[in-house]
């Protein structure tokens, strides 16, 4: 990874930086990141004190980033640095935020449709329109950086923020191939838990459906009852016999009503989550120049006693 974005960089003559941020990875990372930074200054290491996630390992390197843009980008390799040029002449065309957007991806053809399928219901849901099919590798002006950065909530969606932060954005095609080494922890039961916090992050519409889901039936159980006893006056003979149908409303209303309060929950659990406060992520050390120091810019001063 290293080599190809100076690669990248020498082609386009540009003053860069590149921060590495080790989350807590079980290799030998660390001191591979110490290594490079000793023969080039330019190389910035952050080391997690334990595996806070992908959102909150870019928003931890979006906070010392000092030049004028940021690129965001996965250490696996299957977004290509190459891209970088392309995101680079946009933004000197005036775009704030240039972003991937995966045409074509190489993975199974259940995967295909699920990550097809997300954006297009996340669009339906969300009052934020994400770009299809554009994850988090990306360039943001530092205008957008200061922004995000300054949005406080614990759970985040980065592609999502990038969005509702505005300014002037563009894609760029292209495809996504297959991991160049190690295995993806990714699968679908963990890619439904993201899709489901993406919604839940930019979305109200599911407790307006069961609004609706629940004015609608409260109008249809009363216009069952009026019928339910016209019948019994008129033409009892016509009223359906047993308990089957009791027994199916019975279990049609339960099982709402447990779906319903279990979406409510979930909406209680980010509030949970966002009023405690915690930090998004604690840093480790800091790697520079070869040497791997303590990150004591996380601790608050202590008071001189």
């Amino acid at each position: 990874m290293y080599e190809r974005l100076k690669q990248v960089f020498a082609k386009l003559r540009i003053d860069h930086e590149i921060i590495f941020v080790n989350d807590c990875s079980p290799d030998d990372s660390e001191e591979v990141i110490r290594e490079i930074s000793r023969n080039d200054r330019r190389v910035i290491g952050i080391s997690h004190s334990r595996n806070f996630g992908s959102q909150a390992a870019f928003m931890s390197g979006l906070k010392i980033a000092s030049k004028n843009s940021c690129v965001l980008l996965d250490g696996d390799l299957q977004d290509p640095p190459e891209l970088i040029e392309q995101f680079v002449a946009l933004w000197r065309q005036g775009y704030d935020v240039v972003y991937g957007r995966r045409v074509k991806r190489v993975a199974t053809l259940l995967m295909q449709f699920a990550y097809k399928a997300f954006y297009r219901v996340f669009d339906f849901f969300s009052y934020v329109r994400v770009p299809h099919d554009a994850g988090d590798f990306s360039l943001m002006d530092r205008r957008v950086v200061q922004a995000i950065l300054q949005f406080p909530e614990r759970d985040l969606f980065l592609r999502g923020v990038r969005a509702f932060a505005g300014f002037r954005q563009t894609g760029v095609d292209y495809l996504r191939p297959e991991r160049l080494f190690g295995r993806s922890t990714n699968n679908l039961i963990k890619n439904l838990g993201w899709a489901k916090k993406g919604i839940l992050s930019f979305s109200n519409t599911p407790l307006n459906m069961m609004s609706v889901a629940g004015g609608l039936l409260l109008l249809a159980t009363m216009v069952l009852a009026i019928v339910q006893i016209t019948l019994r006056l008129f033409h009892p003979e016509w009223v359906a016999q047993g308990l089957t149908t009791i027994l199916l409303a019975v279990m049609f209303f339960g099982s709402l009503s447990v779906f319903c309060i279990a979406v409510v929950g979930e909406y209680i659990a980010k509030i949970f989550e966002e009023v405690k406060r915690r930090p998004l992520y604690v840093r480790r050390s800091i790697i520079r120049d070869g040497e791997i120091r303590a990150a004591i810019d996380e601790l608050p001063a202590r008071n001189a006693e």
